[in-house]
């Protein structure tokens, strides 16, 4: 019999429209994406929330809160939040509108509840092709997946010859290079212009390793880095 991972934090909040209560567990090592969209593994459907709004990940054995570019901005305890935020147990996230609670007391019935639900997040298993999702710029809702083992961002022009092109006044010709080598993905800066940020730092030319749920900015552009669920 496999074990079941252990929930060690919860995410809770009411629907505003109809009051319903939804919870969700995560687990070490998860990663958790909330927004409008309903591709996010916590959909929240509020019109004042962005479709790529806010991101949790679990980091050096904590939780942290990461804003996505979002028009109205993530709040933790009524503060407006800016690059990846340390959450605490009975800390109170609001995106702008609607407010979820984050609790690091989970108990096992709430755990057998949330596999039983299908409301636990687990850790990203990236069996397969990883994808980037444009959360924020001119071309949010953009979803790239990386069906290379190196991939090359740069700026539309007529002469492209990078894999991904943003139509991106911020971005240079090329700006940043994801590569997948000695099974890691990494990120790396191409002497860009306006610079290449991961997760709100900035990032030059030796590659740095990449995770499940890590924010990437170049120029106005920032993209949602996920590995695959299965």
């Amino acid at each position: 019999m496999s074990h079941q991972p252990e929930g060690i934090a919860k995410l809770t909040w009411n629907d505003p429209a109809t009051g319903e209560r939804h919870e969700f567990v995560l687990v070490e090592c998860a990663s958790a994406s909330i927004g409008r969209s309903p591709d996010n593994d916590i959909c929240i459907p509020d019109r004042h929330v962005s479709r790529g709004h806010a991101v949790i990940n679990f980091r050096n054995g904590v939780f942290t809160i990461t804003d996505l570019g979002s028009a109205n901005g993530t709040f933790v305890n009524d503060r407006k939040i800016s690059g990846p935020y340390v959450l605490a147990h009975g800390d109170i996230i609001r995106l702008y509108v609607p407010v979820l609670h984050f609790s690091a007391i989970v108990s096992e019935e709430e755990v057998d509840r949330a596999f039983k639900t299908k409301t636990v997040i687990l850790p990203a298993k990236g069996l397969a092709r990883p994808r980037l999702l444009v959360t924020h710029g001119p071309q949010e809702g953009a979803e790239f997946i990386l069906d290379k083992d190196t991939v090359t961002i740069g700026r539309v022009t007529a002469d492209a010859t990078w894999e991904i092109t943003l139509n991106d006044r911020a971005i240079s010709r090329p700006h940043c290079r994801l590569r997948f080598q000695n099974n890691t993905w990494t990120l790396q800066d191409l002497g860009s212009a306006n610079g290449t940020l991961l997760n709100g730092q900035p990032v030059g030319a030796t590659p740095l390793p990449l995770k499940d749920g890590d924010v990437i900015t170049a120029g106005s552009t920032t993209m949602l880095f996920r590995l695959a669920a299965v």
